[in-house]
């Protein structure tokens, strides 16, 4: 079973780091990540989300080839890549994968413009191992799926700066 954990930084700098960090330790093997986006409520009030994989991009470029092995059977492969790159974009916009996009928007709306969440979807960690690196960068739990003990444990580490 996977937990969800959702940090507010002060900076979208500061949480940029501290997912980078998360991604070296899952290098490691020391986490295993399920995902980890980096959500900033802008200065208009309004959410981005930097998500670790751009579903429209990869969704073009596999629309792409396969319309393009499609095309060839038609013999107009680049009409039919051009058609499967649209087709794959428009999809691969639409697609979710990992934590639920308007579920981050939610949870960033509490923050004030210009700070960041970073909600992380954790399948296996060795905690004794990964709190005290992750300690460096401080933070709030805004959210969590785990239990009050946990929490409490990963909220103390966080202050630990």
């Amino acid at each position: 079973m996977a937990d969800l954990v959702i940090i507010a930084y002060e900076t979208e700098e500061k949480a940029e780091a501290a997912r980078k960090k998360l991604l070296d330790l899952q290098k490691e093997y020391l986490i295993e990540l399920g995902d980890a986006v980096v959500a900033v409520r802008q200065l208009d009030g309004n959410v981005k989300l930097n998500q670790l994989v751009n579903m429209t991009a990869v969704g073009a470029a596999s629309g792409g080839m396969w319309g393009a092995l499609v095309g060839m059977l038609f013999l107009n492969p680049l009409l039919g890549a051009a058609v499967g790159a649209g087709a794959g974009a428009l999809s691969g916009r639409f697609r979710d994968i990992g934590i639920s996009d308007q579920f981050m928007k939610d949870a960033a709306a509490a923050l004030t413009p210009g700070q960041a969440a970073l909600c992380v979807l954790v399948r296996k960690v060795t905690a004794d191992k990964v709190l005290p690196a992750m300690a460096e960068f401080g933070g709030a739990v805004l959210r969590t799926s785990l239990s009050a003990e946990q929490e409490a444990k990963l909220q103390d580490a966080l202050r630990a700066v």
